[in-house]
């Protein structure tokens, strides 16, 4: 009979994917994630539509934040998945370095996605179309609650951890001398503004924000272009948000020692000598 080189390998990947995923949803802890991933889904559903009959790139730019929330429920879920499984021959120091990884594509994909409404918002700009506000206010609320609401409902350690090593990004140091002055004038809310802002909540409010302009200034003024401003700003602050992300979980990948690292073992080293 024919020989199949590469079927049993495809089918024995498929299997196993399966069985840690049933393993994992077995798990009571996760079944908030995977409600909140179906969730995620119905509104990417949406919010491609709306993306679609207002013609909107900003709104599509916005739109991929919500598809990055879908990637951070999915490192979420891996961390769950990792806390369950026990050291093997093969991986003797666990499987943490699958956080470390789902991290990393999550951050890259975001910022290629970046990339590709910058290359869009380029060609929109030497021939602007008309911009639909029908739905262009409703999509924008819609995925900024949902978003606000995935990131503070479900812990993500990954993440969490990563936004707290890596350097500030652009945007969290434009925004840090406006939290210091609202702290100063309403200390309570220095728990959240201080020492910095979460990265993944201000990129949501700007952008929700910009969109807001965006709506006003296409009602007054039919001015279809600032669609095509705002589209490029999201994309920017998406890739600035997520670039400190990418080098911090790439360097822990590639086992690099931290720069605050390395001039304590060099002082370290002249004492020992």
């Amino acid at each position: 009979g024919t020989i199949h080189l590469f079927r049993k390998s495809q089918r024995s990947l498929v299997g196993k994917l399966t069985h840690e995923f049933r393993l994992v949803a077995a798990d009571r802890r996760s079944w908030k994630i995977l409600l909140f991933g179906a969730i995620n889904l119905i509104c990417i559903g949406f919010l491609l539509m709306w993306c679609s009959s207002t013609n909107s790139i900003a709104l599509t730019a916005y739109t991929y934040l919500t598809i990055f929330d879908l990637f951070s429920l999915v490192t979420s879920l891996i961390s769950y998945w990792v806390m369950m499984k026990k050291p093997s021959p093969v991986y003797s120091f666990g499987f943490e370095r699958f956080e470390v990884l789902a991290v990393f594509a999550s951050t890259v994909l975001a910022q290629l996605g970046a990339l590709f409404i910058l290359k869009e918002s380029v060609e929109r700009f030497l021939e602007q179309p008309e911009i639909h506000t029908g739905r262009l206010l409703v999509g924008t609320f819609v995925a900024l609650f949902f978003n606000l609401f995935t990131m503070l409902s479900v812990k993500n350690k990954p993440f969490a951890y990563v936004s707290e090593a890596a350097s500030t990004s652009w945007l969290q140091e434009h925004v840090a001398d406006l939290s210091r002055s609202i702290c100063g004038i309403i200390p309570g809310l220095s728990s959240i503004f201080l020492p910095r802002m979460n990265p993944f909540v201000l990129i949501d409010i700007a952008g929700a924000l910009a969109l807001c302009i965006t709506y006003m200034l296409i009602e007054i003024n039919n001015y279809f272009a600032v669609d095509t401003a705002s589209a490029i700003a999201i994309a920017l602050m998406t890739f600035g948000t997520m670039y400190p992300m990418s080098v911090y979980s790439g360097k822990v990948l590639l086992q690099t020692t931290p720069p605050h690292v390395i001039g304590q073992l060099d002082k370290l080293l002249r004492e020992v000598s």
